[in-house]
């Protein structure tokens, strides 16, 4: 069965790092395309990164641009977002999904757009 299991999430200070993993199961990766989206309490979740199935293609909102980056490593069916320059409205639960496709869609930002396969969330709290 599908299943995805994110973590690395914890505290952290503004301006330090943190690099969240994704644990894809029960599908090859490399043939889907990866999303990150994040839930802070009482917002919508938001979208803000994506990678197609072969990793070339990598997409981001602007507010993270610069500071995060998505890649994966497909042998080990997994993916990963590294975020650096963490600011306090980084801070929500944060949540990898896949999509129905190998490439990111013009749509991939819309919490519509994956499958419908969700993990189980990692929190990501950026205090001093």
């Amino acid at each position: 069965q599908v299943q995805l299991v994110e973590s690395g999430g914890g505290l952290v200070q503004p301006g330090g790092s943190l690099t969240l993993s994704c644990a894809a199961s029960g599908f090859t990766l490399e043939n889907y395309a990866i999303g990150w989206f994040r839930q802070a309490p009482g917002k919508e979740r938001e979208g803000i990164s994506c990678i197609s199935g072969s990793g070339t293609g990598t997409y981001y909102i602007e507010s993270v641009k610069g500071r995060f980056t998505v890649f994966r490593d497909n042998a080990k069916n997994m993916v990963f977002l590294q975020m650096n320059s963490l600011k306090s409205e980084d801070t929500a639960v944060y949540y990898c999904t896949r999509y129905w496709h190998r490439l990111c869609l013009r749509d991939w930002d819309q919490w519509t757009a994956p499958s419908g396969y969700w993990g189980q969330g990692t929190q990501v709290t950026v205090s001093s």
